[in-house]
């Protein structure tokens, strides 16, 4: 049961193409409304920018009402606002940005402008109960792949690796659509493999030979995973023979889930961290969720997922880092806060 005397944050999420709307009071989730416009850009393989800004614009005011309806409350109850001011797309983040600056205006309520991938960590303790400090944090996404070292999630984050060139959840999409998968490709690929072989096909793990991890350690790569991917395709195709669809996402999906896994677990024991935390959209997948438990119990780290709903952008995770910026008594941001596509994830506050 929420706390009556926490104070109630409205949380705004416009990062991509999903509008999200959460209302938390404390660390009790009141409301997680998203309206997303993923059919849309369904038809072009990929998000487009402009369309989702758009559409952003669209269901904002509709978006809002939906979620105060359902947590039964006002608007005028609300008792701070915040919002992702970055990372993600320009156009999108600013739909965002603009209309948290008029709800904290006119409401003459105190506004946070929080970081993108601090909040997909924060949104965890709505479930899971305050974060163990220090926790290391694995944010697998479309347009990141990311270990970070969490002690306060309010002060900032220490990135230990990050994505050199496609991020997971891209690659996913891009192996998705070699195999004639629907957009978004990781639920389908995920669908797909689990009535392939994980063996099928041996295919690479990037950055796991001993020259590259004396660079990149912990960094991730997977374009030369998708390229493989694509070779190995065409060159059935070429050859006249059908594709496994099912044998390639399956092997494809354990190549990727490896290398997370593999990585995060080095960081975390390396660092003497004893939990693990999964988070992102790529972190709502069965294989990556069951192999981290498995590895992990073995090493004695302890794993925090968020359920799949929580994993993907949504505006819960927002609310809840707000929430968690309201109760640690931080400065909120100034009316002129900027969006930032490139935020660093160092900077959780703006």
């Amino acid at each position: 049961m929420p706390t009556p005397d926490a104070p109630l944050v409205l949380g705004i999420e416009t990062s991509c193409d999903e509008t999200g709307v959460g209302l938390v009071r404390g660390t009790t989730l009141l409301a997680d409304t998203v309206a997303s416009s993923v059919e849309e850009h369904a038809r072009f393989g990929g998000v487009v920018p402009e369309v989702a800004s758009r559409a952003h614009l669209e269901a904002m005011v509709p978006t809002i009402e939906r979620a105060c309806a359902t947590a039964g409350v006002r608007l005028t109850d609300v008792d701070a606002i915040a919002v992702t001011s970055g990372p993600g797309l320009a156009g999108a983040l600013l739909v965002g940005v603009a209309s948290a600056k008029a709800l904290a205006l006119g409401l003459g309520k105190p506004l946070y402008g929080v970081n993108h991938l601090a909040a997909h960590v924060a949104v965890d303790q709505l479930e899971h109960g305050p974060l163990p400090e220090p926790t290391l944090a694995l944010l697998v996404s479309g347009g990141h792949s990311s270990l970070l070292k969490v002690t306060d999630l309010t002060l900032g984050v220490d990135p230990m690796g990050a994505t050199i060139d496609d991020a997971a959840g891209e690659a996913f999409d891009k192996v998705a659509r070699l195999l004639g998968l629907p957009f978004p490709g990781g639920p389908h690929i995920d669908r797909a493999a689990a009535s392939g072989s994980s063996v099928y096909v041996d295919f690479p793990r990037g950055l796991t030979a001993r020259r590259d991890l004396e660079r990149h350690r912990f960094d991730f790569s997977f374009s030369g995973l998708k390229t493989a991917v694509a070779r190995w395709v065409e060159a059935r195709e070429r050859a006249g023979e059908p594709v496994p669809v099912a044998d390639v996402a399956a092997s494809f999906q354990e190549a990727v889930c490896d290398v997370l896994v593999r990585k995060a677990l080095d960081a975390a024991t390396s660092e003497g961290i004893e939990d693990l935390l999964l988070g992102g959209g790529v972190a709502a997948n069965s294989r990556l969720r069951a192999m981290a438990v498995e590895r992990a119990e073995a090493v004695g780290v302890r794993v925090r997922v968020p359920r799949p709903g929580l994993c993907t952008d949504n505006g819960a995770m927002v609310a809840a880092l707000g929430a968690e910026m309201v109760a640690r008594g931080r400065t909120p941001s100034a009316l002129d806060l900027p969006a930032d596509s490139s935020q660093p994830v160092t900077s959780v506050l703006v």
